[in-house]
């Protein structure tokens, strides 16, 4: 018997629990510190998220806020829990992509050759990182977002649904990238941006 409890019982839960089941995973429970929520996507709610070192079993941070994400997923591997990577039956990724503990990578996604794949990160549905990128931790690609060939991506960036980062570009941490921006020359202070090309919103 296979068992992991997905911290997070939301919408982002929901895909990382149905990629886990993808994955081989026979008993899929969730833990959240709503106790209102007692269920998620057909899987049952447990308990809260103290719970999660004391369920002996592989554990997956499934929330969407980058903050949070690593203040737990730090927790848990200081408590030393087993967290897994999950990837999607139909993703393509590179079989010299490394890709860290903690990271989904969901349906229609593609990872290319030599790119580095930080812990805590989501590559998300049909998004795509091309060739030699580096993504630090906890990075966000949203649904349909494109970076190209040698892309660099600071800690905690998210890059909006539909945004394109064009190459051997980078991009510092904490940064957030509104839906459809394009992203033509480097970002190298923290923020909010927009717009084509992309400008830093006041």
């Amino acid at each position: 018997m296979k068992k992991i409890a997905i911290i997070g019982a939301s919408g982002h839960g929901k895909v990382v629990a149905d990629i886990a089941k993808k994955n081989g995973y026979d008993e899929i429970v969730f833990l959240d510190d709503n106790s209102a929520v007692r269920e998620c996507g057909g899987y049952p709610v447990v308990g809260k998220s103290v719970l999660a070192g004391e369920l002996g079993c592989d554990v997956f941070v499934g929330i969407g806020n980058a903050a949070v994400r690593q203040q737990m997923q730090e927790a848990l591997e200081a408590s030393g829990v087993s967290i897994p990577r999950l990837v999607h039956p139909r993703a393509v990724v590179a079989d010299d992509a490394a890709i860290g503990a903690g990271t989904v990578i969901m349906a229609g996604a593609v990872v290319n050759s030599g790119t580095t794949v930080g812990k805590g990160c989501i590559i998300n549905t049909c998004a795509s990182v091309d060739h030699d990128c580096q993504l630090e931790d906890y990075v966000h690609v949203s649904v349909g977002a494109h970076l190209a060939g040698t892309v660099t991506v600071g800690q905690r960036t998210w890059i909006g649904i539909g945004a394109v980062v064009s190459n051997n570009l980078s991009i510092v941490g904490d940064c957030m990238l509104g839906a459809g921006t394009v992203v033509a020359k480097h970002i190298e202070e923290a923020g909010t941006y927009v717009g084509v090309p992309a400008r830093k919103m006041k």
